[in-house]
């Protein structure tokens, strides 16, 4: 492997050198420890996964895409599972333990033929045909939603499925009715950067509430906060880059006065600044000002005496979402201040949640957008609702552009696999066997559902195979039931987009893994540009 006199270096030391059919073995062997790591987390019996990193911080979470994106993987291939999590979790925003655990089951079943010295060319090709065939038989199993009524109540109970395995799982109706009255909300375009999400200490998860309107945590305030009023109607918003405060000045400032007539000019001179400032804000007629930078207690009783409210110090995302809502455009100087840069809202108010202040936007003059205020016990308790939230957000919002569902807990699975081996034994070729293995890997979904909850999965699947050979194509698993039975009716639905998503990006990965037969770890050239070995340039 000396090429030119280049030297080539194979992965880190004590990474075994391999070629060939042993290195797919090697690459297949990784992927399957990384997503044993993550398979007891499906499913609405799923358990969850402690991860501490190495500054001591953990993190609570069955979401498939966190742990894998907090897991330090140093195998090469085997981070092509962490890729497709993370694009499940992108295009879709769930099913990203489902997406791994098939790839996983894809490269399993691929095992034995790489073994006996198949060429992994004919597996893929084979897998990449089955695929086709799978994603066109799942479109002709998807069933669309017309009425609003429909749709609606498609929505709830898909928000519910993607609730069922998360930590919120015994109020997942409340919290799905909230996901679905949320999104339902924004514009048309549906972009979810104007759902804010934000997590308050404290109290049961049955106080967290939607908010139509924007609501951030109320910002560091001067001497004076408390005598400004907290709620007004019909109020234009000025929003601000601007420090409204004296100063002091630099270290290496140098004023050379002589008399006091000159300083008392200086100091003069900046209280008329500063109050220019303000009265040109004042005239503008803005009663909401809000900066992202300090608004200082001179400032701050000034407004308060002409009744104005203001807030300093607020976040770049609060104040961001506050002009997407609200209209307006941040003012970096307040010379040429009107209507057309000054947000508008129906309402404005103050009020306290848990044990801290929140303002509150509402009836936004430009664009929908709302608040998700989360309510809980500890910090990791509510940041793994809020990913749960997260995912159930994606969701909806994708089922609403598609406007399809399929019934979930194993049932799409089991009927593709049939189909699947139905179809291989038309195939002559050898390729019949890469079918069904193909086919075969499907089943793990419902095998792992039962498996997590602590059902006889064997038992499971001979049921699920004997009901969709005589055509009861709905049924899969209800975990919650623990019993076979027709999903679509259990109202246990997934939008379309999910599984087509899942099993996309599960057999592009298998591809990609068996298409890889060395490891080569190219060393960077030293400073200067010449790597040692290489002749020299001409």
């Amino acid at each position: 492997m000396n090429m030119m006199g280049a030297p080539i270096i194979l992965l880190k030391d004590g990474t075994e050198d391999k070629e060939g059919s042993q290195q797919v073995l090697s690459n297949i062997s990784a992927c399957s420890v990384v997503a044993d790591s993550i398979r007891t987390t499906l499913g609405p019996r799923g358990l969850d996964k402690l991860i501490v990193d190495r500054k001591g911080q953990t993190t609570i979470s069955n979401d498939g895409a966190t742990i894998l994106k907090l897991l330090d993987i140093v195998f090469p291939a085997a981070q092509v599972m962490v890729d497709i999590a993370k694009s499940q979790d992108a295009e879709v925003g769930d099913g990203t333990t489902s997406v791994v655990v098939l790839a996983a089951e894809f490269l399993k079943m691929a095992r034995p033929f790489v073994e006996e010295g198949v060429n992994p060319l004919l597996l893929i090709r084979a897998y990449t045909e089955a695929s086709n065939e799978a994603i066109k038989k799942l479109k002709e199993l998807a069933i669309a939603m017309k009425t609003p009524e429909e749709k609606r109540h498609m929505l709830i109970k898909c928000a519910e499925t993607t609730l069922s395995s998360k930590l919120v799982s015994q109020d997942r109706h409340y919290f799905a009715e909230m996901v679905v009255e949320a999104v339902s909300f924004l514009d048309e375009a549906l972009n979810i950067d104007m759902i804010g999400i934000k997590k308050v200490n404290g109290g049961s998860t049955l106080e967290s509430r939607l908010i139509k309107g924007v609501a951030f945590k109320k910002a560091f305030s001067y001497a004076g906060f408390e005598m400004q009023p907290k709620h007004y109607k019909d109020v234009k918003i000025a929003m601000l880059n601007i420090e409204l405060e004296l100063k002091a000045e630099k270290e290496n400032a140098e004023l050379r006065i002589s008399t006091v007539e000159e300083y008392q000019k200086v100091v003069d001179a900046e209280w008329d600044i500063l109050y220019n400032k303000l009265e040109q804000i004042h005239a503008s007629g803005a009663k909401v000002v809000l900066s992202k930078l300090p608004i200082g207690d001179v400032a701050t009783q000034w407004f308060a005496d002409r009744d104005m409210f203001c807030a300093g110090r607020v976040p770049q995302e609060d104040l961001d979402r506050t002009m997407a809502a609200c209209g307006g455009a941040v003012l970096t100087t307040v010379s040429k201040i009107d209507d057309v840069v000054l947000g508008k809202c129906g309402e404005f108010y103050e009020q306290q949640v848990g044990s801290e202040r929140y303002n509150f936007f509402l009836d936004c003059d430009k664009a929908q957008s709302c608040t998700l205020l989360l309510r809980g016990g500890a910090d990791q308790f509510i940041a793994e609702t809020e990913r749960s939230l997260h995912d159930a957000i994606m969701i909806v919002r994708r089922a609403k552009k598609i406007h399809s569902i399929v019934p979930g807990g194993g049932a799409i699975e089991m009927e593709i696999s049939r189909h699947l081996r139905d179809h291989s034994k038309t195939i002559a070729s050898k390729e019949q066997f890469f079918w069904g293995a193909y086919a075969r890997a499907f089943e793990v979904i419902p095998q792992q559902l039962c498996f997590n909850a602590g059902m006889d999965a064997t038992d499971i699947l001979n049921k699920l195979r004997n009901k969709h050979a005589k055509g009861e194509k709905n049924a899969g698993v209800d975990i919650h039931q623990e019993c076979v039975r027709d999903n679509l009716e259990a109202c246990i639905w997934e939008p379309s987009l999910v599984k087509q998503n899942a099993i996309v990006a599960a057999t592009e990965a298998a591809c990609l893994v068996l298409s890889i037969d060395q490891t080569i770890k190219a060393p960077r050239a030293p400073s200067g540009g010449q790597m040692p070995g290489l002749p020299q340039q001409m």
